[in-house]
C-alpha cells in the first residue's frame, strides 16, 4: 500500500484559523433593565414604547460604544443624507447615559 507524504509548509494567510477571540471585558453592561456580566460583543438597544430615554450604565475595564445604523426619523427609502450616520457616543469605563439614541451597544 503506498503512502503519499505531506510536505508541511507555512500556512497560507488566507487560510489562517480565526485569531483567538478578546477576552470579554471586566464588569457589568447595564442596557435599560437588562445587566450582562463579562460583556463581549454587541448587545441590542431596545428603546421603550413610551419614548422614554434607556439607561445605560458602563461598570466594565473596557470603553462601550453606543452605535447608531441611522437616524429614527429618517425613511429607508430616502436618498442618505448626513445626519443619516450621527456620531457614535462612547462610555469611559464608570459612566453612564440616558439615551433616545442608537441601535446597538458595543464593547471596544
Amino acid at each position: 500500500m503506498r503512502r503519499r507524504q505531506k510536505t508541511l509548509a507555512p500556512l497560507d494567510p488566507r487560510n489562517r484559523p480565526p485569531a483567538s477571540p478578546e477576552p470579554p471585558a471586566s464588569g457589568f453592561l447595564t442596557i435599560g433593565g437588562t445587566t450582562y456580566v463579562d460583556p463581549v460583543g454587541s448587545y441590542p438597544l431596545d428603546h421603550r414604547i413610551d419614548g422614554s430615554a434607556t439607561l445605560i450604565v458602563n461598570d466594565t475595564d473596557q470603553p462601550v460604544t453606543i452605535v447608531t445604523e441611522r437616524h429614527r426619523d429618517h425613511p429607508p427609502t430616502a436618498p442618505p443624507s448626513p445626519a443619516d450616520h450621527p456620531p457614535s457616543l462612547v462610555l469611559a469605563p464608570g459612566e453612564r447615559i440616558e439615551t433616545r439614541r442608537g441601535d446597538s451597544v458595543r464593547i471596544r
